[in-house]
Formats: C-alpha cells, structure tokens, sequence
C-alpha cells in the first residue's frame, strides 16, 4: 500500500491567488451576430412617400410628426424650374430647394420631374403664397 501525502494547504494558496480567465472572444462573437441581425432586419428609411393608384407623385405625406412649420424644404437634384398653377416661381430656387406651403401640400398637387416641381394650389390658395425661397444657414 502506497500512501502519499496531499498537501492541501499549498493548493488553497494557489487557488487564491489564481486571478480569473475570462475568454472576450465568445462574447464578442455574440455581439457582432446580433449587431449584424439587427441591421439586416431594421428599416431605415428617411422619409413616406404617399402614392397612388395612377402612379406616385413624389408628394411627401405631412403627418404630424413633421412639425408645425408654415413652409416645407423641398430638395430636388439640379432644380431649375418651379411652376405654380402654370406661374414661373424659380426665382424662389435656393441651392436646388424650394420652400413649400403645407396646406399645398396637404391639399394641392405636386408633380416633381427632374430639375422641376409643378404645382396645383388648393382652391382659393393664391399661387405666390405656395412657395418661398428657403432660408438655408
């Protein structure tokens, strides 16, 4: 019979002063896959487009998160022309916008072409009210 010693006050000692090993990299993993997951299946888009059954308009859909303003910014690529109720209104172009009244936009017609918007005012909305030059800082 062979007796052998344990020393178990050494292996308290070492167990005490053994500092944890945490591994990062399976957490990281995780995180990076959920990182991944989520910005596959969000949406960012930035703005509604309202369309309709004879085609969409480009008219953005105001709702009442957009604000209480009187005038909307209205961007358009290389805007050259702004027609209201068949007026020119370009000389309100600043830097390819053009500001447009909300109840225009609420209840009139807005066709946007490339390098033109067309507007149709409401009924009794006089068409130098429908657009202003915006006042970009």
């Amino acid at each position: 019979m062979i007796v052998m010693a344990i020393d178990i006050e050494s292996h308290k000692k070492k167990l005490k002063n053994r500092k944890p090993n945490i591994n990062l990299v399976p957490l990281i993993d995780i995180l990076f896959t959920l990182l991944i997951f989520i910005v596959i299946t969000s949406n960012f888009s930035a703005t509604d487009v309202q369309s309709t059954d004879s085609g969409g308009t480009g008219k953005p859909n105001v709702t009442d998160t957009s604000g209480t303003a009187e005038y909307y910014i209205m961007p358009v690529d290389n805007l050259h022309s702004v027609i209201v109720d068949n007026h020119d209104m370009s000389d309100e172009i600043r830097n390819n916008a053009v500001g447009v009244h909300s109840r225009v936009i609420d209840e009139g017609q807005i066709s946007i072409r490339p390098g033109e918007i067309i507007i149709t005012t409401p009924p009794g909305f006089p068409y130098d009210e429908a657009v202003r030059a915006p006042e970009i800082n």
